[in-house]
């Protein structure tokens, strides 16, 4: 005899047949992304393209002796790529993305090596990865005098120094350098080659709670910039001065670890920029504390070698007057004479003589125009010493 058992069920089942699993619906993104995932391979196969033919440019250029870093062709090219633009992506975004190609040509054809006024996360180094990209090699050269110095030895190609802020005006140790480097010594084998503009942010950075911030650490300059808000947020904290916001940083950095390490809950924070912050281990607090919008700082690029025009180019010059009366005044008329628009101009002691001064001009124009050309043999019968610091294109973006 077969006994028949009754099929199992689970106890909670209510005798139903289980529903089936309902079907996935499809992914209404997939033939996008289907789509972005054949450009991205056309795209990686059209740079590695370029890429070859880099290259080939590079091999040129040193059969040639000419520099791998091109100013000239720079600023022709960023103008030409966002001319074709018709969006949707910003031009922003666009001239970015090609300093990042550019960088990585750089790499292809030769190594380069630029200087700037240190320490690592100053706005200065945060200005060279931003103009030259991030496949370059950024030296931290520790102060302006050594950026001038290295670039002039040969040991590194390019110098990023600051030389205007929009706020303070011009930076002194960098005209400094000029007059003493350059002008008094006589040389003319160095040279501003290019122009960059950053946006300067201020950033609040600590490790610690903002309740418990008795110690802020900067520049005066940057203390300066930030004085209303750091009145009404820390009216109590001590600001503490140092030679530069990355310096700052880097102090609050060593502070911060010897307090944990007492478990103190007193805390230090820096004012300085955001890289600076990701390089010390820093949290960003507080984003963009300054007290003026649009605070800007103009840097120089300095080299060796003369850039080309570009079309659409500035002159700096450098002079001491002879000791005449209505001297400037000539020289200024030297360049109105030519229709030439002067852009800045600034002055500082000599150095040589109490109350003598060092004059620094910039102009539209390249060098070798016609016009500058008749401006400065003009203008030079006015002056003890006239020199052309350079010509480069004109920055036409903030960065």
């Amino acid at each position: 005899m077969h006994l028949i058992m009754p099929a199992r069920t689970n106890k909670h089942s209510t005798g139903r047949a289980r529903p089936s699993k309902p079907t996935p619906k499809a992914d209404p993104l997939a033939p996008i992304r289907t789509r972005i995932n054949g450009i991205d391979e056309k795209l990686v196969s059209l740079l590695n393209e370029r890429a070859t033919l880099v290259v080939q440019v590079g091999k040129a250029k040193a059969k040639a002796g000419l520099p791998t870093y091109a100013p000239d062709r720079e600023a022709q090219l960023l103008k030409r790529i966002i001319a074709m633009s018709t969006g949707p992506l910003p031009a922003r975004t666009l001239e970015a993305m090609y300093r990042e190609l550019m960088s990585g040509s750089f790499s292809l054809q030769q190594p380069l090596r630029v200087g700037y006024l240190g320490p690592d996360g100053s706005y200065s180094h945060l200005a060279a990865v931003r103009h030259f990209g991030s496949s370059v090699s950024c030296e931290n050269l520790h102060d302006i005098a050594g950026v001038f110095g290295e670039v002039l030895r040969g040991h590194v190609e390019y110098g990023m120094v600051p030389i205007e802020n929009s706020i303070g005006g011009g930076i002194v140790e960098t005209l400094d350098a000029l007059r003493d480097h350059v002008l008094h010594a006589g040389r003319k084998d160095l040279t501003i080659c290019a122009e960059v503009q950053l946006a300067v942010h201020h950033a609040l950075l600590c490790n610690g709670e903002p309740r418990n911030i008795a110690r802020i650490y900067s520049k005066p300059e940057v203390f300066q910039q930030c004085r209303h808000w750091l009145a009404q947020q820390f009216p109590k904290a001590q600001l503490i001065p140092t030679p530069s916001s990355s310096k700052a940083a880097e102090m609050v950095a060593a502070e911060t670890a010897s307090h944990s390490a007492k478990k103190t809950k007193i805390d230090s924070a820096a004012i300085g920029s955001e890289l600076s912050g990701r390089i010390y281990g820093l949290h960003t607090l507080f984003r963009h504390i300054e007290d003026q919008q649009g605070n800007v700082t103009r840097f120089a690029v300095i080299s060796r070698t003369q850039t080309p025009a570009s079309g659409d180019d500035k002159t700096s010059i450098v002079f001491d007057l002879a000791d005449k009366p209505g001297a400037l005044m000539h020289v200024l008329q030297a360049f109105a004479r030519q229709g030439i628009n002067l852009t800045h101009i600034e002055k500082r002691p000599s150095g040589r003589k109490s109350w003598s001064y060092t004059f620094f001009i910039d102009f539209l124009g390249h060098r070798d125009d016609a016009t500058t050309q008749r401006a400065l043999q003009s203008a030079a019968k006015h002056c003890k010493d006239l020199l052309v610091l350079g010509s480069y294109p004109r920055s036409r973006r903030i960065l």
